[in-house]
């Protein structure tokens, strides 16, 4: 029989409670109060996500962002900016003693990855696991898709879905960008570079190494669809039934006060 996990699909949230609802369902998962949680969620307005440890000081253009209406947020995981907008977003949260789990963290992402592997071959997509050339963060980019991790996931050789980890509480918090569409103008905007030349380079190099859902199958895709492949898609991979489940009082008291005193604060968000 398969293992029963939670299911939440929480629609189209702001930033700040897109990640503050994550880190909720974090803390709830070490107290003992939710079994495993898969989670979709998707973005109103869209944001540039910063990793944890990511730098902001003359590598991203904040004005800019502002002056386009995509809002900016720190994520609690690590890894590098991601522009938020016509895409599924995925959220797992499960315990690091979880028989599925191992102590590597490159192991956890494997595991983790055959749902999105198996979500691609519900739209009739084959996708592969990233087995990365070079260390991942040493080419100097601080856009995510220009470079895969450890078993993320590539079509044709080129980075498809985007994903982070924190462990903390003796938990995993897993969360990743899968695109339907992505705007390369408006993404390379958000970002500072020292010439236009510079600028233009980057984007080329971009589209050879990122590809999006609709480019794969030359059609425009709703987000329902997506979201019925990936969810069949992680009960496959992870051999897990899901329950739905919907956050109460409680947990929305949680988010709203993390928001407030994380997520939304312009010192956490800018802090390097």
């Amino acid at each position: 029989m398969s293992e029963q996990w939670y299911f939440i699909d929480s629609g189209e949230n702001s930033p700040s409670f897109n990640m503050a609802m994550d880190e909720v369902l974090l803390d709830w998962h070490s107290r003992g109060l939710l079994p495993p949680i898969l989670r979709f969620y998707s973005w109103k307005p869209a944001a540039l996500s910063l990793g944890h440890f990511q730098k902001t000081v003359g590598r991203i253009d904040v004005d800019k962002a502002k002056a386009i209406g995509v809002e900016i947020v720190r994520r609690p995981t690590g890894g590098l900016a991601v522009l938020h907008d016509k895409e599924l977003t995925y959220s797992v949260v499960l315990s690091e003693k979880h028989d599925k789990m191992s102590p590597s963290i490159i192991e956890a992402y494997r595991v983790l990855s055959q749902g999105i592997l198996e979500g691609y071959r519900y739209l009739g997509i084959q996708a592969d696991l990233a087995i990365p050339n070079a260390p991942i963060g040493k080419t100097g980019t601080a856009v995510c898709f220009e470079e895969s991790s450890w078993y993320e996931l590539e079509i044709e050789g080129k980075k498809a879905a985007g994903s982070a980890q924190t462990r903390q509480k003796g938990v995993i918090l897993q969360h990743g960008s899968i695109p339907m569409e992505m705007d390369i103008e408006q993404l390379y905007d958000l970002f500072t570079f020292p010439n236009e030349k510079v600028k233009n380079k980057a984007k080329h190099l971009f589209e050879q190494k990122a590809v999006t859902i609709n480019q794969i199958l030359g059609r425009q895709t709703s987000l329902e669809e997506v979201k019925d492949a990936f969810k069949k898609g992680f009960e496959k991979g992870l051999d897990i039934e899901f329950t739905s489940y919907q956050p109460n009082e409680q947990m929305l008291e949680e988010i709203k006060e993390l928001m407030r005193t994380k997520y939304e604060s312009e010192k956490y968000t800018f802090q390097r």
